[in-house]
């Protein structure tokens, strides 16, 4: 750090110490604002001229967190712990002033002043779970004792974000600003504190939060069973641990039992997938588009479509304060697509997380209309429609009919060629995909289709839509299926050709299950729908490789209407309209059927036969994806993956998966597959080269 710029000053101004953290963009918390901190504090503490301590974040964040360029170095003194301890010790009260992010060891560090107060604008969370790791300066013994063990779990195993006025209902701070002059309005809360007498208010001695011993017993017990039943990750279970250990001992104690577990954490290998996914996470965000151009305004949208999917992006783009004009056939289709709008919110209601004056005041932003003209001032425009081609077509007449110059007209299409849709109208320049996942409002997947002829303003947007929507946008070519349901329909195949050969579903789903997959593939079809997959099977059989081997199982099902829980029966059956599937042994015997047919002779697998193929089958094709251009980096592929279709973010995505199972195993694993189908078990190119070069999947991050 440059000594004419110091990340920590300490000024005196009317007996009040204010100590600044100035370390841009988001004054993390490296060695040199640890080291800071911790001598501002000693020079407040000797200074009998100082009655009292402030603390405040210059720019835009209180403390954003640790510093992530220290990820993976070794530590250097003073350790974080040590800072939080010097503060919460110091014998002047200590106030600390938030405004913007708080988060992490930001949050321990005003955690460890003696009071708190926060603009309007503050963000206050405890995200490490999200890096495998849990609060390790305290913050897993001090939230408790501020807010209680079911609100202290709450925030650490969510890693949400709390706002301000929340913060203050919890307890976590004592005061909302009146203004965003936070260092003001610091100063006017010190000299407050300093009028009622100045009380040293450390947070180790609160008792209060922890009172009732039975009523937070109760909550850790709920917490540990809802963390049992999301199986796969290490270090939530070791947050309530220490939160137990908060309830049960001495605060002393308790750090000790934090410092032991937190070790744990950093040696977990889930931690390195974790870690690579948070950067993954960034990494994506940057694509050529946007280094070169800026995004068009986004203001007023519409949605065309109010089913499923065009009511969850309707949703999606309300939630993030925009102007929506909902387009259907009729009135009658008009009608149900804005009640699907309204059972989201009144769900939310339900739940006491929105007030009835809020739902009113977002649906006065929604407009229903049966007119394409309704479109004509829409700054973007994305089309939910049936997955046809023609349909697209139809759609996109009209909207180069009526819409603006410089709309953005945009398609949710899961597979169509968008260059195709693109091209036929008279601005192919504006046309680009979003396409969203399913529930929209919900998903964070937000896969950015990239055709040929769009400009790179319209790249931008859609970057930029990703942001206001709070989604993860990943940029991606135009191939049949783009990323993710491309890779999907590989390792769905996969599955398909274990099942015909002996597998029965279930055994398939179970083991993607104890792989940390929330759900099976034969799960996920039955929730999705058979007849959408069935759809895209008909559709390319006139382009299907008449020698590679087809399953006919699946079509079998959707033959006899059997299309999953929306029929009750898929794979599984859903008696009463069950969530929860049972295995089906009709279903068994039409495999055996197939089987029979294919002449076939079912072997047993073990499931970890089964999760090498599933898996090697993914990573093939993820690198063919990214061999091919479709996908950027391997990055983008692994964020795909996790945030569209479940792979276990602990495990960084399958190109991170393969980098630590090791990508000699994995080729030496498609090169025996392949001695029985060497059409589908064709090794992708760039995984053989990486081989031969002695080079992973993250090389080609770092280019």
């Amino acid at each position: 750090m440059d000594n004419d710029h110091p990340p920590v000053q300490l000024t005196v101004q009317n007996h009040i110490a204010l100590v600044v953290i100035d370390n841009p963009p988001v004054n993390a918390l490296g060695v040199a604002v640890r080291r800071g901190l911790q001598q501002a504090i000693e020079q407040a503490q000797a200074d009998a001229n100082v009655h009292a301590v402030l603390i405040v974040g210059k720019g835009k964040a209180f403390i954003a967190g640790a510093d992530i360029r220290e990820f993976g170095l070794p530590p250097q003194a003073p350790a974080l712990p040590d800072v939080c301890n010097a503060i919460e010790a110091c014998t002047k009260p200590v106030v600390a002033a938030i405004h913007g992010p708080a988060l992490g060891g930001g949050l321990e560090v005003a955690m460890s002043a003696h009071y708190r107060v926060a603009t309007a604008s503050a963000k206050l969370g405890l995200p490490e779970v999200q890096l495998g790791l849990l609060p390790g300066a305290g913050g897993t013994q001090r939230a408790p004792r501020l807010v209680g063990a079911q609100a202290a779990l709450d925030m650490m195993l969510s890693g949400r974000h709390v706002g301000a006025q929340e913060a203050l209902r919890m307890g976590l701070i004592d005061h909302v600003a009146t203004s965003d002059d936070v260092q003001a309005e610091g100063m006017a809360y010190v000299r407050h504190v300093l009028s009622e007498g100045g009380a040293v208010r450390r947070t180790r001695d609160q008792t209060e939060a922890l009172a009732d011993q039975v009523k937070q017993q109760v909550a850790i017990d709920a917490a540990r069973a809802d963390v049992a039943k999301k199986r796969g990750l290490f270090s939530p279970a070791k947050i309530v641990d220490c939160v137990q250990a908060a309830l049960d001992g001495s605060f002393e104690g308790g750090l000790h039992t934090e410092r032991a577990l937190f070790e744990q954490c950093l040696a977990s290998p889930q931690r390195a997938g974790l870690i690579h996914s948070f950067f993954a996470e960034r990494e994506v965000l940057k694509a050529p588009e946007t280094k070169v151009a800026k995004p068009r305004s986004i203001k007023e949208v519409g949605v065309i479509g109010g089913g499923t999917m065009g009511a969850g992006i309707a949703v999606a783009m309300l939630d993030a304060g925009l102007q929506v004009t909902m387009l259907e056939r009729d009135e009658t289709a008009l009608a149900q697509g804005i009640t699907r709008v309204e059972k989201v919110y009144d769900g939310l209601i339900a739940k006491k997380r929105l007030t009835a004056e809020g739902k009113a005041a977002i649906m006065a932003r929604l407009t229903g209309a049966t007119d394409y003209s309704a479109l004509a001032q829409a700054d973007l425009v994305v089309e939910a429609v049936f997955e046809d081609m023609a349909v697209k077509h139809a759609v996109f007449k009209q909207l180069d009919a009526v819409c603006k110059p410089g709309a953005v007209l945009a398609t949710n299409t899961s597979y169509l060629d968008i260059n195709e849709i693109a091209n036929a109208i008279f601005r192919p320049q504006d046309v680009i995909g979003l396409h969203f996942f399913s529930p929209a409002n919900i998903m964070k997947l937000l896969e950015i289709v990239v055709p040929a002829k769009v400009s790179a303003d319209v790249v931008a947007t859609g970057f930029e839509l990703a942001r206001l929507l709070k989604k993860v946008p990943v940029r991606a070519g135009v191939c049949d299926g783009f990323i993710g349901n491309r890779i999907l329909a590989t390792y769905r195949t996969a599955a398909d050709h274990m099942m015909e050969d002996g597998a029965s579903p279930y055994e398939i789903d179970q083991m993607a299950r104890a792989f940390g997959y929330p759900m099976g593939p034969y799960e996920v079809s039955d929730l999705a729908g058979g007849d959408i997959g069935w759809a895209t099977r008909k559709r390319r059989a006139a382009t299907r490789d008449p020698k590679a081997r087809y399953v006919h199982i699946a079509d079998n099902l959707c033959e006899r209407g059997w299309f999953g829980q929306k029929t009750g029966r898929g794979y599984y059956l859903y008696p009463n309209g069950a969530r929860n599937g049972t295995p089906d042994p009709e279903v068994l015997a039409i495999v055996a059927e197939e089987r029979a047919k294919a002449g076939i002779t079912p072997r047993s697998f073990t499931a970890e036969e089964l999760q090498r193929r599933y898996l090697a089958a993914m990573i093939n094709e993820g690198a063919k994806v990214v061999e091919e251009g479709i996908a950027l980096r391997p990055l983008d592929v692994d964020v795909t993956l996790v945030h569209g279709y479940g792979f276990p973010r602990w495990l960084g995505g399958p190109m991170k998966y393969a980098d630590m199972v090791g990508l000699p195993q994995v080729l030496g694993d498609i090169h025996t597959f392949a001695l029985d189908d060497p059409l589908f078990w064709q090794p992708a190119a760039l995984l053989v080269r990486l081989v031969e070069e002695g080079r992973d999947f993250e090389s080609l991050n770092k280019a």
